[in-house]
């Protein structure tokens, strides 16, 4: 496998994503292999997505809306498919689904960020005007946060930026105690009740991540807390911090800066150590401008995620115009960096999924955004059908490599449910060892996406039943280790616990196939799971799509609808 580890950092209120590649990370910048790269994306690309947003080439990252018009920025690399010579390029859209490109908008031209434009997230002052904090290298090779706003406030599309004279506007000094290489990605400020902005800025001090706050009266001149906004030991580095407030009664989205009653606070963070994300829900204490997990949110990488696949540098922003909250995330390849570098680009952006939280207040819920449903097409629908055990049955009538497919399954008989062994805690272990062809008593049953018409090839995303005590445990896998007749890449299985009780909901899945990702959520999404894929034998008119039942007793499918999924207008 190449040692090439590409990174690229949370963007903007928007999201601001960062890829990895092999689930490690670095600051190297590979020039001498940008040169491979340097043609134009083929017309021949089997891989590429065809409604999941990608640039022409390279990295990408970022939206926030202004005037109607959402923004997407994201991190760029005009020279080649590695990390290096990094702008902030610039796609407009009306509905988060189709993109227009515009020129970059930020690109390294002052000393505090010389050598890079990195994160960052975009503001909307009381005023309507948008401000971006970003995160800067200086010549000392030091990560500082700087300023930007756009030049021409009357302009919808805001093509141009201007920098702000200050900066930089937060730096590290022997003074405040701030390691100068671990000090980024400052997230969507919030205004206080005594009219201060407050910030916070990923960081570490030895094996504890932290969320260093950062207070402003005029949004320019920033004072450091004596405290972090919150920190959790044994955690490392804090990348891609993200702190929302949620409603703990309504399902619609909350101003950034919205506090009181009837209010949770979310903070996320993304770990440069494991490349997981984890979040917790707790009570923002906004005299004391500290955050307070609740009782029984886990507050490390074991606790609960977004995604449970490939998933990271995720970033949510309040879309006024629909009051709701938008997540986005970043994607990066299973593939290797000389893959591709020959290809020309890498990663992907996650479909934006609104986001709220769940009406028992202990976990965050998503769901793709309806405007993606509009792509729709050519539904199939599948009447009640009794799955028996060892069953498959082909869904047909629908374009398999570009589709969108939900179904929900009705269990009635539970006494085939297999034991949960206590040592059994790790979804993604158990998922491994528990996969599509490994057969049991409730399940594996779900649906085989992506696959050849004999079956040497799939990706299958399905759910098992166990029973624990008095209560069953439902566990959400998707196994890709039939997903590529390619050895080198990456074919890791998820999984995830799904907080669903089976005796009295119906088990939903629903998943978004698109070419080389399969993007599935559980328990109307409860848990989900991303997942890059390459297949092989699967390539557009071969690709076929299943529902499967691998275990000894039959399930219902109450209801199947899929889709084909039409090509978005994507730069």
């Amino acid at each position: 496998m190449s040692n090439l580890f590409l990174w690229l950092l949370c963007l903007s209120s928007l999201i601001l994503g960062h890829g990895v590649l092999e689930l490690e990370a670095s600051h190297h910048v590979s020039i001498h292999l940008q040169s491979l790269s340097s043609a134009a994306t083929s017309p021949n690309q089997p891989y590429r997505t065809a409604y999941h947003f990608q640039p022409p080439k390279n990295w990408i990252n970022g939206p926030l809306i202004y005037k109607g018009i959402y923004h997407l920025f994201y991190q760029y690399n005009p020279h080649g498919a590695v990390w290096g010579n990094i702008v902030w390029a610039h796609s407009t859209s009306t509905d988060l689904v189709n993109w227009t490109p515009h020129d970059p908008t930020i690109y390294p031209s002052q000393p505090s960020d010389v050598d890079g434009c990195w994160s960052g997230s975009a503001t909307i002052l009381p005023d309507g005007k948008p401000v971006i904090l970003y995160t800067g290298i200086n010549p000392m090779n030091q990560q500082v946060q700087n300023q930007a706003v756009p030049k021409n406030l009357s302009d919808p599309f805001l093509l141009e930026w201007v920098k702000s004279p200050y900066n930089p506007l937060m730096a590290p000094t022997p003074m405040n105690m701030i390691n100068a290489s671990s000090f980024r990605d400052p997230t969507t400020a919030w205004l206080g009740p005594d009219r201060r902005w407050r910030t916070i800025i990923g960081s570490k001090r030895n094996r504890r991540g932290m969320a260093i706050l950062y207070r402003s009266r005029d949004f320019t001149h920033w004072i450091k807390a004596k405290h972090p906004l919150h920190s959790s030991k044994d955690t490392g580095m804090w990348e891609c911090p993200d702190f929302y407030p949620v409603s703990t009664g309504t399902q619609n989205g909350l101003d950034t800066s919205t506090i009181g009653l009837g209010v949770k606070h979310v903070i996320k963070v993304s770990l440069d150590d494991t490349k997981h994300e984890y979040y917790t829900i707790g009570t923002y204490n906004h005299v004391k401008d500290i955050y307070i997990p609740d009782k029984g949110s886990v507050d490390n990488d074991s606790g609960l995620r977004y995604d449970y696949g490939k998933y990271y540098a995720s970033k949510t922003f309040f879309d006024s115009a629909k009051d709701r909250r938008i997540l986005l995330g970043w994607i990066n390849e299973s593939t290797n960096a000389t893959i591709d570098i020959m290809k020309g680009w890498s990663g992907i952006h996650a479909i934006p999924r609104k986001i709220w939280l769940h009406k028992l207040g202990k976990q965050l819920v998503q769901w793709p955004i309806v405007e993606i449903e509009k792509l729709r097409s050519d539904q199939v629908d599948l009447p009640s059908t009794l799955l028996k055990g060892g069953s498959v049955l082909e869904v047909s009538g629908v374009t398999a490599t570009q589709a969108d497919v939900d179904v929900t399954f009705d269990i009635k008989n539970f006494e085939k449910a297999e034991v949960l062994d206590p040592s059994w805690t790790n979804p993604q272990v158990l998922c491994s060892r528990k996969g599509a062809s490994v057969k049991g008593g409730l399940g594996p049953f779900g649906l085989l996406v992506l696959a050849s018409k004999d079956l040497e090839e799939y990706t299958a995303v399905f759910f098992r039943i166990f029973k624990r005590q008095n209560k069953f445990v439902v566990l959400m896998c998707s196994d890709q280790s039939r997903s590529s007749l390619n050895l080198d890449y990456d074919k890791t299985t998820y999984g995830a616990f799904l907080d669903v009780d089976p005796v009295d909901e119906k088990l939903s899945l629903r998943s978004l196939i698109d070419h080389s990702i399969v993007e599935s959520f559980g328990g109307e999404g409860k848990a989900c799971i991303s997942a890059r894929v390459y297949p092989t034998l699967t390539l557009n008119k071969g690709a076929h799509l299943y529902a499967f039942n691998n275990g000894t007793e039959g399930v219902r499918i109450s209801q199947l609808s899929a889709w084909s999924m039409k090509k978005a207008h994507i730069n």
